[in-house]
C-alpha cells in the first residue's frame, strides 16, 4: 500500500467545542490515519487499529466523529465546495479505515422511533 488510500483536504477539525482548524488535512496511508493543520503540522495520528469513526444522525451529511487514540474529533469534510447531499468525501473516508482494519458503524439514517413504556 504505496499509494495514498483517503486524502481530504479543507476540513474542519474540531474537538468538540474547539475548532483546531478549518483548513486542515485527513489522510489514511500505510495502515495510519493522520490529522493535519493547514500549515502540515500533525494534530495526531495513530494505527487503523487505534481509530473508531461513526457518523452520526445528528450530525449533518457532511460530518463524521473519529477517535484517535481515545481522543474524540469532529471531522466536517467538503467545507469550501459543498455540493447537496454532501456525504460522498465521509463516506469515502469510512470506506478506507473500514478497509484498513478500523472500527467503523454503519450510519443512522433517521432517528429509530418507539413507543412509550407505561
Amino acid at each position: 500500500m504505496t499509494a495514498t488510500e483517503f486524502n481530504a483536504t479543507d476540513v474542519r477539525i474540531e474537538r468538540w467545542f474547539r475548532s483546531l482548524t478549518r483548513a486542515g488535512q485527513v489522510i489514511v496511508k500505510d495502515g495510519r490515519l493522520a490529522l493535519l493543520t493547514s500549515y502540515g503540522r500533525e494534530i495526531d495520528s495513530a494505527p487503523l487499529s487505534a481509530v473508531t469513526a461513526r457518523r452520526r444522525w445528528f450530525l449533518a451529511a457532511d460530518s463524521a466523529i473519529a477517535s484517535v487514540n481515545g481522543v474524540r474529533y469532529r471531522l466536517t469534510m467538503g467545507q469550501r465546495n459543498r455540493r447537496p447531499g454532501g456525504a460522498a468525501p465521509v463516506r469515502s473516508f469510512l470506506e478506507a479505515l473500514r478497509g484498513g482494519g478500523a472500527d467503523t458503524a454503519v450510519a443512522y439514517g433517521h432517528r429509530e422511533l418507539r413507543t412509550p413504556t407505561p
